[in-house]
């Protein structure tokens, strides 16, 4: 007898399927100019995996996602400290000492890079994400020296990414893999992410099949239903 079917979902580590959002990320690195979306609205979102989503890379998990200019989506698992030490990712040069909160698991792309989540009341100058409004994802070396260096700053570091390529996130959608809800700075920052999980299934499951259905997004240019 045949086994019920599971959701499926190619691991965003893949070549095949993070090439263009590792090259993105790499050049948001460099600060090429043209790749900066600081200047951008805000367009971030939580994905909530669905308690049928088995991929050990993202079982259980929220992530802050954004929408880059090219359709990928990027962002960072919110919900997985870990026990790595900052001076394992950055040199000297940088305040690592500075930095007494956990280090998040990202995501399974670029593990040993440093991203950073972070409050600025002013456009960054160097490269990042604009996620909510005075939020931003950067992994720009130039940004990270000056949050560790600004006493009562406020961000959250994390080791690695998820990234999914154009219309990648959009199947796994299709297969049931993920709910959505709209991202808030409370939850992104959120002194401790016991918990945080159940509570945003619960949340996303509250709003029953009509929101699933729904043909809304947060996403400008996205086209996945949206629980919000």
């Amino acid at each position: 007898m045949a086994q019920p079917s599971r959701p499926r979902r190619t691991i965003p580590g893949s070549p095949s399927s993070v090439l263009r959002t590792t090259a993105l990320l790499l050049a948001l690195a460099a600060a090429t100019p043209v790749l900066a979306q600081q200047e951008l609205p805000a367009n971030g979102l939580f994905l909530i995996a669905r308690p049928t989503l088995v991929d050990p890379n993202f079982e259980k998990t929220v992530v802050l996602v954004t929408q880059t200019e090219d359709s990928s989506t990027v962002g960072v698992i919110i919900n997985r400290p870990s026990k790595l030490k900052l001076s394992q990712f950055l040199s000297p040069e940088f305040a690592t000492q500075n930095y007494r909160a956990p280090i998040y698991s990202g995501g399974p792309v670029m593990r040993q890079a440093m991203i950073a989540v972070y409050r600025s009341e002013t456009v960054p100058a160097a490269a990042a994400f604009h996620v909510l409004k005075n939020i931003y994802l950067t992994m720009h070396p130039e940004n990270i020296k000056l949050l560790l260096a600004a006493p009562g700053a406020q961000y959250r570091l994390y080791a690695g990414f998820s990234g999914w390529a154009p219309r990648q996130l959009e199947s796994e959608f299709m297969r049931e893999g993920w709910y959505v809800l709209p991202a808030d700075e409370a939850m992104v920052f959120r002194e401790s992410t016991d918990g945080l999980w159940e509570e945003l299934v619960q949340r996303a499951a509250r709003r029953g099949p009509r929101a699933h259905n729904s043909s809304d997004t947060i996403f400008a240019k996205w086209s996945a239903p949206c629980d919000c």
